[in-house]
């Protein structure tokens, strides 16, 4: 039996007001997590840009946005966009910041707003607008002409939301942060100025930020310092594999910072580690958990789903008290604003494209991540008030697997990560037995070792409440609970090839029912009857416990349903908005609800909890010809930017290509809702015009390329849909994961599969 160093938990201390300056209202930090209301709270952060969005689609995405269980919406205003000429600032249409705000509102979310002035998101000189870029002044400075067209800018900010932020006197403002300029590493004089410039123009938010990354020297308590974390990296060369800085991102760890993220566009890169919990007196904050990765032409990483939520997991068991997500919701660039060899940066994106392979992607379809994550975020909403002021503790020496608690005195969560990206994955780890020391007891789990799967990633509970439940250690995930109809009910999903362990303190045997019962000393050994799934119930007195496989886990919802808090089971994409809005499926599918649904037609159901129905399913998917790309050619290799890397083909060589049809059902197009075009294709570069507008474009990663057409149907209908692409070129020096990448000696340019789908939504009450 591998016998693993014991973990012992620190004697129970009080948290204690941070020592950060921060703004009025019912939100605080203290050196533990933040406070909303006087209670622990952990922040969960998506971001999604207004401005590269269609105003149409804002509340419908919200509404995904917060279903996933995000809480707080970021979101950057990019100074170009608002500001194409001097003194003529625009917030009308996508613009509109201050009806962005409310529908997120309106949706259940808090906001933060990133004010920058300069902003990066991967745009042309960080955001700053061409005329700004060219003025001969110190830029991101105490420059003071440099700082009256600041204050210009934050003025027209704030005049936009006035009103709108949380305060002691407006407890339901939604804006509750601003994070002030992005990856300023030397010039904390100037971020403290930013702080006073947004708040004498009238900008008062409870939380102050900016980025902490790189080594970031900020003003002393004028700024939480907020981190990031990304599994691989676009702004790496052509010729990394998985990069360096990969492997500290899945180890549990006291080191928040990560030196490498804007590394590019540093003049001189930091070296060594980042700071670290034992130097901060305020709680580890993040604001940019990589939710996917963008793609450059040079290098286009692949991250895959697990790599996101295995990360997300590893940052909560390394004492994440705020995780941020960007990008949450993928996005389309405004043309010739992306950031581009021809503006001297070191990477070419592609014009259109700002997807981000993020949870939601830019056309509003829900990646298998959203729902991975979902199942962490619902687990912070539910149980996140005691597990925020707990601090990580680190096993001492080397372990084979790598595992952290996060507790004090009695009770915690044992958090484990044994998955790393294809490109450097671990292994099975047998003879698995954790001890962690809480108080007078030691805590053992499971009572006989087990062998931890290779990319297996899981939170346990450690002598935790749950109902009626004294203390429970269990080897399954808590995702939520909810008390309806006289009872508890919590939902766990089983750890995939580690049976479901209940030891239970303080229970009577005669109270629990559905489970191979053992007395041992003070505790009672349950052990459910059957596998994980709907009807995996476990019983004590009025609290039931019900352990979800991992499929059955990813269909896990929470939200208000006619004005009753309701959990769904429905594997598909949905939002709640007084009713369940569903997407409807192809073909019936069920769904499992608890408390019921009123008046509809029941199916039995697994178990004692849940009541199924049937949706019924509508055809909505049209087959659509695979355009056939008769002339393959390859890009012309060029090499450009600060950093000499491949440069992506320009307008002039997409030009002289021919223009093949891509041939939809127009009649599909018309109506209400998303017109969603999947390509499913290999090459280099391919772009999608209606007529001749750009509407979308792709770096070919081994990701099919989704667009909405419903906006284009008019042009489409008028001048057709026509694609131009650039084939692979065997020799190409580009990275693309060995995964996916094509091999022979051939260039590759085809599409294998193309369909339409008119999405089509249901509510459900």
């Amino acid at each position: 039996m591998t016998v693993f160093s014991r973990i012992q938990l620190p004697a129970a201390t009080a948290a204690r007001p941070a020592p950060l300056q921060m703004g009025e209202g019912s939100i605080a930090v203290t050196t533990r997590s933040l406070t909303f209301g006087g209670q622990p709270w952990v922040p969960v952060m998506g971001e999604y840009h207004f401005s590269r969005d269609r105003p149409e689609r804002w509340e419908r995405e919200l509404r995904k946005v917060r279903a996933g269980g995000i809480d707080v919406v970021s979101t950057y205003l990019l100074w170009i966009l608002h500001e194409p000429e001097p003194g003529a600032l625009r917030w009308d249409g996508h613009l509109n910041l201050r009806e962005f705000v409310q529908a997120a509102d309106r949706a259940g979310l808090k906001v933060i707003i990133r004010i920058g002035p300069w902003a990066h998101g991967e745009t042309r000189n960080g955001g700053f607008p061409d005329w700004l870029q060219a003025l001969p002044i110190k830029h991101r400075t105490n420059d003071p002409q440099y700082l009256d067209l600041v204050r210009a800018w934050y003025t027209g900010i704030a005049e936009q939301v006035q009103g709108l932020f949380h305060s002691a006197q407006h407890p339901a403002g939604p804006i509750v942060g601003i994070q002030v300029d992005n990856e300023l590493y030397d010039e904390p004089g100037h971020l403290a100025t930013l702080r006073e410039l947004a708040e004498s123009a009238g900008m008062k938010a409870a939380l102050w930020t900016a980025t902490g990354w790189g080594g970031a020297q900020l003003p002393e308590n004028r700024l939480l310092p907020v981190y990031a974390g990304y599994s691989d990296a676009f702004w790496e060369e052509s010729t990394t594999g998985w990069p360096s800085f990969g492997p500290m991102h899945f180890t549990f760890s006291t080191v928040r910072d990560d030196l490498s993220v804007g590394a590019d566009l540093r003049d001189v890169p930091l070296e060594g580690t980042g700071v670290s919990a034992e130097h901060d007196p305020w709680p580890f904050a993040t604001c940019e958990l990589g939710g996917g990765m963008q793609v450059a032409y040079h290098r286009r990483p692949l991250v895959e789903p697990h790599d996101v939520a295995a990360l997300a997991l590893t940052k909560i068991g390394s004492g994440s008290s705020w995780q941020g997500y960007y990008l949450y919701h993928g996005c389309t660039q405004l043309p010739g604003t992306q950031e581009s060899h021809a503006t001297s940066y070191p990477n070419d994106l592609p014009v259109r494209d700002y997807d981000f392979a993020a949870p939601i992607g830019l056309a509003g379809t829900l990646r298998p991540h959203y729902h991975l994550l979902r199942r962490q975020h619902l687990f912070l909403e539910a149980f996140g008030r005691e597990l925020a002021p707990l601090p990580s503790v680190l096993p001492i020496g080397e372990d084979p697997v790598r595992w952290a608690v996060r507790g004090e005195g009695e009770a915690g969560y044992l958090f484990v990560n044994n998955h790393q990206p294809a490109l450097a994955p671990l292994e099975d780890v047998g003879g698995v037995r954790f001890e962690v020391a809480a108080g007078e007891r030691v805590v053992g789990i499971p009572v006989n070792p087990v062998r931890v799967p290779a990319g297996a990633y899981f939170a346990w509970p450690l002598r935790q409440r749950f109902g009626d439940i004294p203390a429970l250690t269990v080897t399954a995930q808590p995702i939520t609970q909810i008390v309806a109809d006289g009872r508890t009910v919590v939902l766990f999903a089983a750890t995939p090839g580690i049976d479901v362990e209940l030891q239970l303190e303080g229970v009577a045997v005669e109270l629990v029912s559905g489970a191979e019962l053992e007395p041992r000393g003070a505790e009672l050994i349950a052990r459910p009857h059957g596998e994980p799934g709907l009807g995996c119930e476990v019983t004590v007195g009025a609290t039931t416990l019900v352990f979800l496989d991992e499929a059955g886990a990813n269909t896990v919802w929470k939200g208000e349903i006619d004005g009753r808090e309701s959990l769904v089971l429905w594997d598909g994409t949905a939002w709640f908005d007084g009713g369940l809005h569903i997407e409807v499926p192809q073909t019936d599918q069920p769904i499992a609800v608890f408390p019921p649904l009123a008046e509809r037609e029941q199916k039995l159901s697994p178990g004692t909890v849940f009541t199924s129905y049937v949706v019924t399913g509508e055809a909505t998917l049209h087959a659509v010809p695979a355009p056939q790309f008769h002339e393959i050619r390859s890009a012309p290799v060029r090499t450009g930017g600060s950093m000499n890397r491949f440069s992506a083909p320009t307008d002039a060589d997409f030009a002289a290509l021919p223009a093949v049809p891509v041939e939809v059902p127009v009649q599909a197009l018309t109506g209400e809702g998303p017109a969603l075009l999947r390509l499913t294709w290999v090459g280099d570069v391919i772009r999608l015009y209606a007529g001749d507008r750009l509407v979308a474009d792709q770096f070919w990663s081994g990701r099919p390329l989704e667009v909405d057409l419903s906006v284009h149907r008019d042009e489409i209908a008028r001048a057709g849909l026509w694609a131009r692409a650039f084939a692979w070129a065997p020799e190409s020096g580009v990275y693309v994961d060995a995964r996916v990448r094509p091999a022979g000696s051939e260039p590759v340019l085809s599409v294998q599969e193309a369909s339409l789908q008119r999405i089509r939504t249901r509510i459900l009450r």
